[in-house]
């Protein structure tokens, strides 16, 4: 092989109402939003981004299915798993399982799953006081 990957720069989120969608991941999760070409929105974080695409856009290539609510996400936080559950659920976020003990790319970590309106499944972990 002539190459190896380095990281995932962003994922794109199909999305049925990507206004709500947008909302919740700036103020749940501090996320940025961006501009980055007319009419689309990134939500930008750390070195990496979320691209957020209307379900159905046109001129806009994306995978087979163009599915709202189908994706699996980790994000990695900078906080203890108390505030992290404190956090969600001082936003109204209903934690549907967390804290529990799972492996992440670096070993072992302390995440709370939920959902964001599109029924992604959200994790929220930290390798900073794992269980």
């Amino acid at each position: 092989m002539t190459f190896t990957v380095d990281r995932i720069d962003h994922v794109v989120l199909n999305c049925r109402d990507p206004e709500t969608t947008i909302e919740w991941y700036v103020g749940v999760l501090g996320m940025r939003r961006e501009e980055f070409a007319p009419g689309r929105i990134a939500l930008a974080f750390g070195r990496q981004k979320l691209n957020v695409r209307p379900t159905g856009a046109p001129n806009w290539v994306t995978a087979a299915a163009d599915v709202p609510g189908s994706q699996d996400l980790c994000f990695i936080v900078d906080a203890g798993a108390d505030e992290v559950g404190d956090h969600l659920r001082a936003c109204g976020i209903e934690i549907t399982e967390g804290p529990v003990t799972k492996t992440g790319a670096l070993g072992p970590m302390s995440s709370h799953y939920c959902r964001d309106p599109e029924g992604n499944l959200v994790e929220v972990a930290t390798y900073r006081t794992p269980l």
